[in-house]
């Protein structure tokens, strides 16, 4: 039995998944536990009927288990942890938070319309505290095996750095070479490429955040 799963369809384009990290979060948790799914687009800009009444806030991604949906990507991870426990992609205790702050300060920074506000800095510091912690640990957060926190942190570097790319023209220093070799580890794995969102969608999904 597939399980089924609504995600946010691409902005322009209804047929094409779209640019949500928590939504590839939990099909990259699918994908690595060979859990058959049936995915369902939606358009979030325009949202249909039978999502608000399964989603009654509107938000993605809900996956149905024994017919009740069920919301939250850290909900939605955990459930499918217990039901699936093979392989397991437990995160130990110890390493859950490992870079949980970047993504919150990537979105600050590219927001800031101030250079002297210390948001880049605050970024800048959260991954060098990954690339430290990946020097010691590595290759992945947890040592020699994928678990939930890349699942879940892969996703929003992904998006890290293409829209800072695009509208900020920054990238991650050189200098952090353990985070660069993670991103390549990451972003080159079969349930990555498989669950992947195109640049310009990415793109198309921060600007009115940027704009705005």
């Amino acid at each position: 039995m597939a399980l089924e799963i609504c995600v946010k369809a691409a902005a322009g384009a209804p047929d094409v998944l779209g640019d949500c990290p928590f939504c590839q979060r939990v099909l990259l948790t699918l994908e690595e536990k060979k859990v058959p799914y049936k995915m369902h687009l939606v358009n979030l800009s325009d949202k249909p009927q039978w999502f608000l009444e399964i989603s009654p806030e509107g938000k993605v991604p809900v996956v149905k288990f024994d017919e009740k949906w069920v919301p939250d990507s850290d909900v939605i991870v955990g459930i499918l942890e217990e039901k699936y426990p093979e392989p397991s992609l437990k995160t130990p205790p110890e390493f859950a938070s490992v870079g949980s702050k970047i993504f919150g300060a990537f979105i600050t920074f590219l927001k800031s319309k101030d250079a002297n506000d210390g948001s880049e800095q605050a970024l800048l510091n959260e991954l060098k505290a990954l690339d430290e912690h990946l020097k010691g640990q590595g290759p992945f957060i947890a040592g020699e095996k994928i678990t939930a926190a890349d699942l879940s942190l892969g996703p929003k570097l992904y998006h890290l750095e293409i829209a800072l790319g695009h509208f900020k023209k920054w990238t991650i220093p050189e200098s952090l070479t353990c985070v660069h070799s993670y991103l390549k580890l990451v972003f080159s794995r079969e349930s990555f490429v498989k669950t992947n969102v195109a640049k310009e969608f990415v793109i198309a999904g921060w600007a009115p955040k940027v704009n705005g």
